[in-house]
This record gives structure tokens, sequence and C-alpha cells, in this order.
């Protein structure tokens, strides 16, 4: 049986792809290689993150207050840094930061109205 070794990209439409990507390049420091896509490498992975595929029930209420069908999650190296560059660049945060064995996570809805989730794993035991 063939199987799936991974998320090989996050695709989605925008009203202005440049102009977001640009966004998430200064607020998120997404990799500007290209002005359409940034590429994120295996070995820049914590030891403790991981990639996760995950359907929600259609009734969900996670994904709110935006309207889309799905949502991002970014590991970042730093939370609390990262959810004040996107407020500084005008994102929208969302909700209260919360903890958990795993990690801390935190919300915001960008300027196109998807709603993305920012994790910090816990340092690795």
């Amino acid at each position: 049986m063939a199987k799936a070794l991974g998320i090989g990209g996050i695709f989605f439409k925008s009203k202005d792809p440049v102009a977001l990507m640009a966004w998430y390049q200064a607020c998120l420091g997404l990799s500007d290689e290209a002005k359409e896509y940034a590429s994120f490498a295996p070995a820049a992975m914590p030891s403790n993150g991981a990639t996760v595929f995950s359907p929600f029930k259609s009734t969900t209420s996670y994904f709110a207050p935006s309207k889309r069908e799905f949502m991002i999650n970014f590991i970042v190296d730093d939370l609390d840094g990262a959810l004040k560059q996107v407020a500084d660049g005008g994102g929208t945060l969302v909700g209260d930061v919360q903890s958990f064995d795993y990690g801390r996570f935190g919300w915001f809805v960008d300027p196109d109205g998807n709603k993305v989730e920012l994790w910090q794993p816990n340092a690795a035991a």
C-alpha cells in the first residue's frame, strides 16, 4: 500500500496572494525565497514538534471568527513575540493564549480573514 509521508504544502486562494505572502514574511519571518511561497525544511522543526492532519466536525466553532473551512497552524519559536509581531503588523489577535502539556497556543486572523493558530511546543525533555 502506498502511504502519505507528510504534508507537502498548504494551498489556498487569496484576493492578493503576493501582498498576503509579504505580510506573513514581515510578521512571522517566513522565508522570502520567493514572492509566492515559503518552504519549511524538516530540519527546522523542533525535535518535539509535529505536523498534524486532523479533520474537525463540520459544526466546530474552533475556526471562528473566520468563516473559512480550514485553519493553518504554524510552529513558532517564540509565541509571545510572534503574536506581538502579528498585532503590530495589523493582524487581529483572537482568544487567550492557552497552555497544555505539549505547548502553548495563540490565535490571530490574517488580513484575508483566515484564522491562524500558532504553537510553541514545550522544550524537549
